[in-house]
């Protein structure tokens, strides 16, 4: 795998959540996934709309992007999320913990930044989530 992770690295404690501090690539290109939000191949608002929701239907679509490159979780390199509101990030955690499990069943997550927002394009969308992959080369 050319992406290593670095849960904790020396004179840094640990994190404060499902990411590691640093992940380092080598001989490859990068791939830049556009934010990906909770709505279906339909372009439908996922389940109840609930922010467990979108979370989840997020990651799903993240994941669809990188298996159209023959790629999937393992090649993240770091994760950006946008959430709306301070009040969702326990519904959000506790949704993104049950889907990293699936993701990352190794434990070995990848950099995230969470930055908590005011509103994404559309008024029902709680959460975005972009990301980086890595594809080896030659």
């Amino acid at each position: 795998m050319p992406v290593e992770l670095m849960r904790q690295p020396a004179g840094l404690g640990e994190p404060l959540g499902k990411y590691s501090h640093i992940s380092i690539a080598t001989g490859t290109q990068i791939v830049a996934v556009a934010g990906q939000v909770g709505t279906t191949s339909s372009g439908q608002l996922s389940g109840d709309g609930s922010v467990g929701a979108q979370t989840r239907q997020a990651f799903e679509n993240l994941a669809t992007a990188l298996r159209s490159l023959d790629l999937g979780p393992q090649d993240i390199f770091k994760t950006t999320t946008y959430l709306v509101g301070a009040a969702n990030i326990a519904a959000f955690m506790e949704a993104r913990t049950a889907v990293f499990e699936e993701l990352f069943p190794d434990g070995n997550y990848p950099p995230n930044t969470l930055l908590v927002v005011a509103a994404l394009v559309a008024d029902e969308l709680m959460v975005e989530v972009e990301a980086l992959a890595i594809r080896a080369t030659g």
